[in-house]
């Protein structure tokens, strides 16, 4: 597979996340490279995120929040360049262990087979190179981020084979085999980094010491860090799009601003299947790879 490095115009990547805003952390400066470069970029969302957070009261009530976040994806979308943006519009599943788990329209109750149906669509529709979802933990645990993960690769293991969802090919919508699939990730180091930068800027951590040690992937399992310092300022001008989930007093936005740019300019991801990818393979950890690499990931 090999593109060039400053036109991927016959390039399709296809994104599958769980709520608006899953993308812009984890993905907003990729997505700004990628599309700053011409390739052809799918994002799909599963939920609308009915059941987040509501910074201030007077952007959204608990009954319009699905709606309020779909426009907020929108908006952020078109400031990063993203075109083709999708809604699955499965309701919000909340945090681990609430009742909104229960909800009979929630994503993680779901019949399986028709959400993985719908992501094997997809990718027939688009026809990517490449597939980036959550990692396997969800990053902190979320069920959603963990069901569209375990979704997502199930898709794209079947898209490519005729007897599965074979309705799909009398519509035009043939079996095709994406080449890559990745999970972004934050590595363990990059969180006990944001837990020092929070203390030694004097902010109590939204986590506590201990728990730090268990968050995120190892470090080990990181194949790929990209630098995306030069679509930075289009990251976070997407990432500020999501004004119901951004709270002016919250942690990280009273980091100092070199603090958070140091947070905010390498993007991480797992290079999962094929399981005998190598490097000449990684084609995310070609686009503009990270001048520090493994141990110690920056």
């Amino acid at each position: 597979m090999q593109r060039s490095r400053h036109s991927m115009e016959e390039l399709s990547v296809l994104l599958a996340y769980a709520h608006p805003d899953d993308e812009g952390f984890g993905t907003g400066g990729i997505l700004a490279l990628l599309a700053d470069r011409g390739a052809r970029l799918t994002l799909v969302c599963a939920t609308n995120g009915d059941v987040g957070e509501i910074s201030d009261p007077a952007l959204a009530t608990p009954e319009t929040l699905g709606q309020v976040r779909q426009e907020e994806l929108r908006q952020a979308m078109a400031v990063t360049g993203v075109r083709d943006l999708r809604f699955l519009g499965y309701r919000d599943s909340g945090m681990a262990g609430t009742d909104d788990n229960q909800h009979a329209k929630a994503l993680m109750q779901a019949p399986p087979g028709e959400v993985i149906g719908r992501l094997v669509e997809v990718m027939r529709e688009t026809r990517p190179q490449i597939v980036i979802t959550h990692d396997p933990t969800g990053g902190y645990g979320h069920p959603d981020h963990v069901t569209i993960c375990r979704h997502v690769t199930a898709a794209f293991r079947l898209a490519a084979d005729p007897d599965v969802y074979p309705e799909q090919l009398d519509q035009g919508r043939q079996p095709w085999h994406p080449e890559l699939l990745y999970y972004v990730c934050f590595p363990r180091s990059f969180f006990r980094r944001m837990w020092q930068y929070l203390r030694e800027a004097g902010i109590r951590p939204p986590f506590a010491s201990e728990e730090v040690e268990a968050l995120g992937t190892p470090d080990d399992e990181v194949t790929t860090v990209v630098d995306v310092e030069p679509w930075l300022a289009t990251k976070i001008a997407s990432l500020n799009c999501h004004r119901t989930q951004i709270d002016p007093q919250g942690p990280f936005h009273k980091l100092p601003a070199h603090r958070l740019h140091d947070m905010m300019r390498n993007e991480y991801f797992t290079l999962v299947l094929p399981n005998d990818a190598g490097a000449d393979a990684d084609l995310l950890g070609r686009l503009a790879p990270a001048a520090a690499r493994k141990p110690g990931l920056s």
